[in-house]
């Protein structure tokens, strides 16, 4: 088998094994490479996984499948960074896609965020949450505890959280072609957004550009909750300029169904990029609930765009 031929084949076994984190078999494995456009035989899968195992990236874990040896790991990381260029987002359109969320019925599927904590700091987190709900920073006034999710370790509860790109799918069903054009931090003062610190384009980048922010600590969610001062985490969607309209009147509905946003809408808005034929959406992230969490010192990891799931099993206020 040339290696260069089949490189972005490997690559996909070695970011699936990186992202699952748990033994992966050959039937799992082709399952998953058919969703990102890798159509292989089970049969076809273990021959990769051999070759992958003589490399020393991956090794068996019984008859549970395959697992990432830390060359493995090293290789996912540093191989073919473009070829990872826009996996984020893909992921993401995929999410909007499956979302078939109503907000006229208040039925159907949203998305999520999964994220887990030790179950000392459950109540602590849970109030790190309210404080972005409360001040009206979040994308969603409500989340989930769960504590029955497998992908939760032991020890931990899981909170589950309404990814904004529940929006997209929305929009999308209703005929309004939408684009996640950038994530970034918003300055406030006096709780007015007075524009973009830092975008980032979700199509140029390997990592979630949210994320990427929290990490590098650019936030002050938990000051911007306090005092209304402060930066926060926010998503910018492109429609077209003559969809403005039609976008007003769904959000007016999705917030009767404790959704928040927009922040603001139209051309230029928070010193986003003017275009004359396009309207920026500017939303407040999900994000920013995990975010809080995070600037307080909380164990707390992440799953962004985790999955979708019904509407109904988050409880209002």
């Amino acid at each position: 088998m040339s290696f260069v031929r089949s490189e972005r084949k490997c690559i996909e076994i070695l970011r699936l094994l990186k992202e699952y984190q748990e033994p992966l078999g050959a039937k799992r494995l082709s399952e998953l490479m058919a969703e990102h456009g890798f159509t292989l035989t089970d049969r076809a899968v273990q021959y990769y996984l051999s070759y992958l195992d003589d490399m020393g990236f991956t090794r068996k874990v019984g008859n549970r499948g395959r697992v990432l040896t830390t060359a493995g790991i090293s290789e996912t990381e540093r191989a073919l960074v473009d070829e990872r260029i826009g996996f984020i987002i893909s992921k993401l359109e995929k999410l909007a896609f499956k979302s078939t969320f109503n907000p006229e019925t208040g039925t159907g599927n949203v998305a999520y965020n999964l994220s887990y904590v030790p179950y000392d700091q459950v109540e602590l987190v849970s109030k790190a949450f309210d404080e972005v709900i409360d001040a009206g920073l979040a994308f969603f006034s409500s989340y989930k505890i769960v504590d029955n999710d497998p992908r939760v370790p032991a020890g931990h509860s899981g909170f589950m959280t309404v990814c904004s790109i529940t929006m997209d799918g929305v929009l999308q069903r209703k005929g309004i072609p939408v684009k996640m054009a950038f994530g970034g931090i918003v300055g406030l003062n006096n709780s007015k957004p007075l524009g973009f610190h830092d975008l980032i384009g979700y199509r140029g980048t390997t990592v979630d550009p949210l994320l990427l922010f929290i990490n590098a600590g650019l936030t002050s969610i938990g000051k911007a909750a306090k005092t209304g001062n402060g930066t926060v985490l926010a998503n910018v969607r492109e429609v077209p300029d003559a969809a403005k309209d039609s976008v007003e009147v769904i959000a007016s509905k999705m917030r009767e169904m404790g959704f928040k946003f927009p922040v603001t809408m139209g051309t230029g808005v928070l010193n986003v990029r003017p275009d004359p034929y396009r309207t920026s959406i500017v939303s407040y992230s999900g994000m920013n609930l995990i975010g809080n969490a995070y600037e307080k010192g909380y164990s707390i990891k992440t799953e962004i765009g985790a999955g979708n799931i019904p509407y109904s099993v988050f409880d209002l206020p």
